[in-house]
């Protein structure tokens, strides 16, 4: 699945802005909130606090994790616009409220103002992360 052109257009805006003058206007802060409505504010807050992490394995495999509001740890999947945190299950998968939660929205946002904390692991640390994350949904 992927993003709508209109979201992945202003994400790649946001990017260029911060590249040139270290911030983001005010126009591209509201077509956030339009765009991501009440996910926008929160998700801002956690790349204001560093809170995403970029974990990357020797193979290359990429996983994000967000460190929530909560304290909770959330694991993402930028490749295919994936959280673990239970607002993710309902107002994305099943009420088909929101086009992302604020966790995966940090990733993105993080990407563009290149705000992402880079942890190396081992391919058996990064099994280690999926595995733990399907016994807590099953």
């Amino acid at each position: 699945s992927t993003l709508p052109a209109v979201a992945e257009e202003l994400l790649r805006e946001i990017k260029k802005a911060f590249q040139e003058t270290s911030q983001v206007p005010d126009d591209l802060l509201l077509g956030l909130n339009f765009i991501f409505g009440p996910s926008a504010v929160p998700a801002l807050d956690l790349v204001d606090q560093r809170s995403v992490t970029r974990l990357r394995s020797p193979s290359g495999r990429i996983l994000y994790q967000v460190l929530g509001s909560s304290g909770k740890l959330y694991t993402c999947y930028s490749s295919c616009h994936f959280c673990t945190c239970p607002a993710f299950g309902f107002s994305v998968l099943q009420k088909s409220e929101s086009l992302l939660c604020k966790h995966i929205l940090a990733v993105y946002l993080s990407q563009a103002l290149g705000a992402c904390q880079e942890l190396a692991v081992s391919e058996e640390q990064l099994s280690n992360i999926l595995l733990a994350e399907e016994e807590d949904e099953g």
